[in-house]
């Protein structure tokens, strides 16, 4: 029986390829369009059931009756035309004088109904995969003629939007392939290449439409139609089956779920995967509310299992062997689930039904699930929970959190697998704190399900988390420490409930925030920093955040006057004497003082007129003891004795005011002062809840010693700060004062005489007319003025007068006067402000600090343990830059900061925080060079100037590129965006220096422009 239809089919390929001969050689021939249609339509009667009436009033009348008179073949002949047509060569060859020679010649001269019936009609009702195979091509036709390109590609798209969207050709490809794949396996697997093929042309179309296309072919539409028609065609082809009683094996729905798949990772591939889940979620959640909105027992995946509206899913997800696209579709769906608010039960249940076979079949799958959705990526906290339910637990989840089920080796391993990641020192030095954030909550969440037996069974878990732990408390990260604090919080609940261990206040409650205050971005996006200010600002706030000294202005000052608020209330309330004699007289006083009367008071006083015999008062002999520390040093001496926390306190508090009187003795003692206030211990001698108040004026001294003596003070300081006698906090606090003075001295404001430009050389006659008065006079003389005259008209005399300064020992009456700090004997004219102290003393600051800071001392190992001090310390070196903005102190300066940042263990340190402060220095340095200094080293040829620039834009361009965290990122930018305008400033500079030197070079001699100067003298030259 099935050899009789191949055969006879066999046997009449000859027979149409023939036929398909003569209509090519009619077209050829053809001297009218009806003499076209009629050929066509002797082929098309044989193909198609065509209703000849329908065209035939449009053409003549020597050709209609032809066209009527055609004799139609029995529906059996005509399916075997067609088969042999489509699946033979016929097809190929006819379409190819149809889309070239007929579109270009003909097509418009057809009427519309024999334009629809005779020629559209052979790709509308043809074999839908052959027929894209042969219309795609021609949206890329190359040819001499334009119009003629032009007219074959736009017949094209019109014929790919009428055979795939109006007559649903996708659709129709999909049961094609399904019935293709029912025969036996070798014709299968011949299939195979023939359905990727379809699958990448179909896919392609948008790419290859040109531009002014129809809208239906725009990537966004065409792949959601896409999308609509291949969801619809596995649902109707699975909903069959069942129907059937047919199973859904291999075989029956390798067509069309192989032909789904394919098309689907073509799509993920071409970046369309938004749009496809667009069409797929919104449907699987749909069914899932629907269905657990009728079932309201507890479901099961059985359940889920015999219903046939969920069968398709997985098969769906199976079909699709490109793992990229299975990935990428994973991503989105978890964001697409996030988005839309899902619960825990229906994104659960989502991927069950989308993963749960291939989860189990293939290794790629859970490596994915459990290695980079855990490890690699970066997911909202909701969807973390999702993996872990479903990847790691393996069960459905409760009510309102994660269930366990009664598979646990999953989950050991994952915790393990986890741990392992997370303890590493590199981890927790180069990973971007989103993913730190992400891979903590993972550690958190999965130990909240493990039971103290499941730890002690675990290998190196314990030391690992004891290790994660530890590293993360010495950063100074707040965030990251917090993290810390979190992982030991849970793990000590799982070793011992009744005793939690709280590292962190924030830790406090029942539940724990694994997000930890922060939201996730989505994977991919990138925010830089939009302008200088900006940038600058971040790279001094993360830098200023390393010291893990967040002070608070508000608290410091409320609890820094508790306890003098305490003393005050305690010196109202003083002991009586009995046998204390009392003066009536200051009796009276008080009480009229106090508003309260004492009759009996006078009349008990037995000395009412002698007030001579007033006692000492020895109530109080402790506060006469504490005299008031009035000189520095009293200050240093009361600073020594460490056993006297008073007298501590007592000198903390004047000193600073004393140090800004500036006494004479102090420059003499200057050394003294700023070793015992670095030395002092504020938190050892101080009460309790005042440390930050007593560390706050320690600093205020120093800096007002920096400021009021800076070379004495440096000369101190600069000894101190890499000694092996002072700790990492002592260290800190030299560096946070010194910055702080820098910063004061830029922004101190002194008057000084203001420069007034002149003529380098003098001249003898004055450049004034000569019928004014001379211009000869006392300094301050103000410009001669012409007066009016009052006499009469024909007096020909002018009379000038001026104003002239006051002489020393005139004196101005008025009712007020004028103070000022202007210089004595200086007109207001010749004085000018001043606003930077700091260029000064800039190398003072610098030097010393960068000379040895690589050398591995005793207790001193900037490099390595002591990261925070070096971070600090290139974080000063960038304000003391910023502060000699302009001078030429910065660019003197600039070279060595340059060559200290370069240094491959200074630029390419291990820790976050040096790379954000080495980048905040560059950004400095860039803003403080003086855009002229640039232009003349760069003529001069100064290589170490020029290199360190070049370098400045090299390394941020590197770190840009390759540095994980996203602060060094986005400083990286505000850098590279700094350097590009301090080259165009200093190009423009350049270019006005050159045009100078041209303008003044005119009119010169060659032995000038040679730089020779001769004198008239015999035989001297120079």
């Amino acid at each position: 029986m099935e050899n009789g239809p191949k055969r006879r089919r066999r046997e009449l390929e000859p027979t149409v390829l023939h036929k398909v001969g003569d209509v090519i050689s009619a077209i050829n021939e053809a001297k009218h369009v009806d003499q076209l249609i009629c050929a066509l339509h002797s082929l098309a009667v044989r193909l198609f059931p065509l209703d000849s009436s329908a065209f035939s009033g449009s053409i003549d009348e020597q050709y209609r009756d032809q066209v009527l008179r055609t004799e139609v073949p029995s529906s059996d002949e005509r399916s075997d035309w067609w088969w042999v047509f489509y699946q033979g060569t016929a097809f190929p060859t006819l379409a190819r004088v149809l889309l070239y020679e007929v579109a270009s010649n003909w097509l418009a001269c057809f009427p519309i109904s024999a334009q629809k019936h005779v020629y559209d009609v052979f790709f509308v009702e043809g074999l839908a995969t052959e027929v894209v195979q042969t219309l795609v091509p021609c949206l890329q036709h190359n040819g001499r003629d334009s119009l003629r390109v032009n007219t074959v590609c736009s017949n094209a798209e019109r014929l790919l939007v009428l055979c795939l969207f109006e007559n649903d050709g996708i659709l129709q490809m999909a049961r094609e392939f399904g019935s293709s794949f029912q025969s036996e396996d070798s014709i299968s697997e011949r299939m195979k290449p023939a359905v990727s093929r379809v699958a990448q042309l179909m896919v392609s179309i948008p790419d290859k439409a040109p531009l002014g296309a129809p809208t239906s072919l725009s990537s966004h539409f065409f792949f959601k139609q896409i999308a609509i028609q291949l969801l619809a065609g596995v649902e109707e082809k699975s909903m069959k089956l069942h129907d059937e009683a047919a199973s859904l094996d291999k075989n029956d729905m390798d067509g069309t779920f192989l032909f789904v798949g394919e098309t689907f990772a073509r799509i993920c591939r071409r970046g369309s995967v938004d749009v496809l889940l667009g069409e797929v979620i919104p449907r699987i959640l749909a069914h899932i509310r629907s269905f657990l909105q009728s079932n309201t027992d507890l479901i099961d995946a059985d359940v889920f299992e015999t219903n046939p509206g969920f069968l398709f899913w997985s098969k769906m997800m199976e079909a699709i062997k490109d793992p990229y696209a299975v990935e990428r579709m994973s991503e989105q769906i978890l964001h697409y689930l996030a988005t839309e608010q899902a619960s825990d039960t229906e994104a659960y249940w989502t991927l069950w039904m989308l993963f749960h076979q291939i989860f189990y079949r293939q290794k790629s799958v859970r490596s994915m699930f459990i290695d980079k959705f855990l490890l690699w990526k970066v997911f909202p906290l909701c969807c973390l929970r999702w993996i872990l339910q479903f990847a790691v637990l393996e069960c459905p989840p409760g009510a309102n959190s994660l269930t366990k089920g009664h598979n646990t080796r999953g989950l050991i391993d994952t915790v393990q697998h986890l741990v392992a990641v997370w303890s590493k020192q590199e981890f927790v030095q180069s990973a971007p704190i989103e993913q730190q954030t992400y891979i903590t909550a993972a550690v958190g969440i999965s130990l909240e399900k493990m039971s103290k037996e499941e730890l002690d069974a675990t290998k190196e878990v314990m030391h690992s988390i004891l290790r994660g732990v530890s590293c993360r408390l010495e950063s100074p990260d707040h965030l990251v420490r917090r993290m810390a604090s979190s992982v030991a919080l849970v793990f000590s609940k799982v070793v011992d409930p009744k005793n939690p261990l709280h590292l962190d206040d924030s830790c406090s409650g029942e539940t724990i925030d694994w997000e930890f205050g922060l939201v996730t971005p989505d994977k991919g996006i990138q925010v830089a920093s939009s302008s200088t200010e900006k940038g600058i600002k971040e790279i001094e706030n993360s830098t200023a955040s390393v010291a893990g000294k967040e002070l608070d202005s508000a608290v410091d000052g409320g609890a820094g006057n508790n306890l003098k608020d305490r003393d005050k209330k305690l010196s109202k309330f003083r002991l009586v004497d009995p046998d204390e004699i009392i003066d009536p007289a200051m009796l009276n006083d008080e009480s009229t003082s106090g508003g309260s009367d004492d009759d009996n008071a006078s009349d008990n006083s037995e000395s009412s007129n002698d007030s001579s015999l007033q006692p000492y008062d020895l109530s109080d002999d402790d506060t006469d003891l504490k005299k008031k520390i009035t000189q520095v040093v009293d200050v240093v001496g009361a600073l020594r004795k460490s056993d006297d926390a008073d007298g501590v306190e007592r000198a903390l508090d004047v000193a600073e005011n004393l140090v800004r009187a500036s006494p004479d003795e102090l420059r003499h003692l200057t050394g003294d002062l700023v070793r015992t206030l670095v030395q002092v211990r504020c938190s050892d001698l101080t009460i309790e809840g005042e440390e930050e108040s007593a560390e706050e004026k320690r600093q205020k001294a120093l800096v007002a010693l920096l400021v009021t003596c800076p070379f004495e003070s440096l000369d101190a300081l600069h000894k101190l700060l890499y000694s092996p006698n002072v700790d990492v906090s002592q260290r800190i606090l030299i560096l946070d004062i010194m910055t702080d003075a820098a910063q004061e001295l830029a922004d101190t404001r002194t008057m000084k005489p203001k420069r007034q430009p002149g003529a380098l050389i003098s001249t003898i006659s004055e450049t004034q007319p000569w019928f004014l008065p001379s211009s000869i006079g006392p300094p301050g003389a103000g410009s001669w003025k012409e007066m009016s005259g009052t006499g009469s008209l024909l007096n020909l005399s002018y009379s000038y007068e001026r104003e002239l300064p006051p002489k020393p020992n005139q004196v101005k009456r008025g009712k007020t006067r004028r103070w000022s700090l202007r210089l004595k004997n200086m007109p207001e004219s010749q004085t000018e402000w001043s606003q930077n102290k700091f260029p000064l003393y800039a190398a003072a600051f610098m030097l010393p600090a960068m000379q040895g800071f690589d050398k591995r001392r005793h207790g001193v190992d900037l490099l390595a343990r002591d990261f925070i001090v070096l971070g600090k310390l290139i974080y000063m070196l960038g304000v003391c830059m910023k502060c000699a903005s302009m001078h030429p102190e910065a660019s003197a300066l600039a070279s060595p900061l340059l060559d200290m940042l370069s240094s491959r263990e200074v630029c390419y340190h291990k820790e976050a925080y040096v790379r954000r402060s080495v980048l905040f220095a560059a950004s400095c340095v860039l803003m403080a060079l003086h855009p002229s200094y640039v232009a003349s080293a760069l003529v001069e040829g100064n290589p170490e100037l020029s290199k360190g620039l070049e370098w400045v834009r090299t390394w941020a361009l590197n770190v840009a590129d390759t540095d994980t965290d996203k602060d060094c990122y986005t400083m990286a930018m505000t850098c590279l965006q700094l350097h590009a305008e301090m080259a165009l400033q200093a190009s423009r500079a350049l270019e006005t220096s050159e045009s100078t030197f041209k303008t003044k070079s005119i009119g010169l001699s060659s032995n000038m422009l040679k730089g020779e100067i001769k004198i008239p003298h015999p035989s001297v030259q120079y």
